[in-house]
């Protein structure tokens, strides 16, 4: 596999995220969580969206993912539609996609927290990175997906610890 580049999402990549969505249909996502992938993705602005896609040479957009600041909260990044291209799944796509909006948030002042809204599906993967999951609904997204809610700190450490 070639080096992947990180680069901004541009309004030209909409019909390759909505291709990685769809290959993570079902296991990932329900089909009905496009309608919402799509609404984000019309929001895309570089300001209250930071949207990043990661490309290999050959082989076009393989990976997506962003994070936006809390309506309610100033202090806290919400981390939005992150995914792999199914079939490369397991290859440290997704992790280098993570580690790079995280290490943005953590490098920006404004946010104590990164929060976000999975699935019982990607909660260990999560998990790894120092996010601690604070509710679970289930089938909270569709039957099948239940709603994992997790957070973490800046930088992966709680107050008082490291």
């Amino acid at each position: 596999m070639s080096a992947p580049s990180l680069r901004r999402y541009r309004a030209e990549d909409r019909a390759a995220c909505l291709a990685l969505f769809d290959s993570n249909v079902p296991d990932y996502f329900a089909e009905l969580e496009r309608a919402d992938f799509i609404r984000t993705l019309d929001e895309i602005d570089g300001e209250i969206v930071a949207y990043w896609v990661i490309e290999l040479e050959g082989e076009g957009i393989v990976a997506c993912g962003g994070y936006a600041a809390s309506d309610g909260d100033a202090s806290i990044a919400v981390l939005c539609w992150g995914m792999v291209r199914r079939d490369l799944h397991r290859r440290g796509l997704g992790e280098r996609l993570l580690r790079e909006r995280l290490s943005r948030i953590d490098a920006e002042p404004a946010f104590a927290w990164s929060v976000l809204e999975t699935t019982q599906h990607s909660r260990a993967f999560y998990a790894r990175h120092g996010f601690r999951a604070m509710r679970e609904q289930r089938d909270g997204f569709a039957p099948g997906f239940d709603l994992v809610e997790m957070r973490r700190p800046r930088n992966g450490v709680v107050d008082g610890e490291g």
